[in-house]
């Protein structure tokens, strides 16, 4: 069986278990599935990939996810790599494993299907991933991902269903919905997870990957009081805590909808808990906004953060604008990982 190196996030963890099935009846093969958030995300995959041809010599090197689509040239380049896919080409690898070209990368923004292959597990866990729409219609004015994955597309519902279905039948207790933008699923994100509950009563536990926080209402929140089974831990993409930074950042929500959301949910489900994301010395970030951070967490009781230093990714406008100090960017983070500790 082919072998499968994952980087980044649940999505890429889904696609990886595609490769994985695709690809049993292939010996000798590496596929590296990339990711490209920060520019320290793709160092990491190109050391990665280093290794690996010094431990696996004889073997063919597949690289492909986001940091493939959106940095070709670079892996393109490395003589370990035998081949770059891009992700829209991904969805059919097997087809591309006798190409004669190294680089196989189209426009992803042309891409409007979807790859309706169902996984039948994940190896070595027990909680299986559900991917439900992929792209992103947004401009977060640090991220990259947009141009990786396009415009945001959504899976049919009775093809969510059917994976489900397939994956509670293997014996899945816990199943998390995740996708770029998971909440701009169409025609309805809370359509779809009423759907879902309503058809399965006896899954144990319903999650979800990162949630933004400007696209939960209070129909989402009425579900979480009306479904037991769903698990009532919620992590969002909050970023900033400051609101001159959210807009700068670009994105929809302010600190007061964060905290009036936590609110909500804890009064719907009171044993319920808050995971975010947060980037730490976004360009202009003052000791004032990083401190509207610090007082967010403590105000809307957020207790699983995943911190990360602000990293410059360029061919985004962030990367244009007045940068913080690298050595203040990691001391913020560190800060604020304390404060998570605390």
């Amino acid at each position: 069986m082919a072998k499968v190196i994952t980087f980044g996030c649940r999505i890429n963890s889904y696609e990886s278990e595609i490769f994985k099935e695709k690809l049993k009846a292939y010996d000798n093969l590496i596929v590296v599935n990339t990711c490209a958030v920060t520019s320290e995300a793709e160092r990491q995959c190109r050391q990665a990939i280093r290794k690996l041809r010094k431990e696996n010599p004889a073997a063919k090197i597949i690289v492909t996810g986001c940091a493939a689509q959106v940095s070709t040239a670079r892996f393109a380049d490395m003589p370990e790599v035998d081949l770059v896919l891009g992700n829209k080409e991904k969805t059919e690898i097997e087809k591309y494993l006798i190409a004669k070209e190294k680089t196989i990368v189209g426009d992803i923004f042309s891409f409007s299907g979807y790859d309706a292959y169902m996984i039948t597990g994940f190896e070595g866990r027990e909680r299986a991933f559900v991917e439900i729409q992929q792209g992103c219609n947004h401009r977060c004015t640090y991220c990259i991902i947009w141009q990786a994955r396009g415009a945001n597309r959504s899976v049919k519902e009775e093809k969510i269903l059917e994976q489900i279905s397939l994956l509670l039948s293997q014996g899945f207790k816990e199943i998390c919905l995740t996708g770029v933008d998971a909440c701009s699923y169409e025609p309805s994100f809370n359509g779809l997870v009423k759907k879902i509950l309503q058809t399965f009563p006896e899954l144990p536990s319903l999650q979800f990957g990162s949630l933004d926080p400007a696209a939960i209402d209070d129909e989402f929140v009425a579900l979480v009081r009306a479904y037991p089974n769903i698990h009532p831990h919620f992590h969002f993409s909050i970023q900033s805590g400051d609101n001159l930074i959210l807009k700068r950042m670009g994105r929809r929500h302010s600190r007061e909808d964060v905290i009036n959301l936590c609110r909500k949910l804890r009064a719907a489900r009171p044993e319920s808990t808050f995971g975010a994301d947060f980037i730490c010395g976004f360009p202009t970030e003052t000791d004032e906004n990083f401190n509207n951070t610090l007082k967010l967490v403590e105000e809307a009781g957020i207790d699983k953060l995943h911190v990360f230093p602000y990293s410059e990714r360029p061919g985004t406008p962030a990367a244009k604008m007045p940068q913080v100090p690298v050595n203040i960017r990691r001391m913020r983070a560190e800060t604020l990982r304390n404060l998570r500790k605390e």
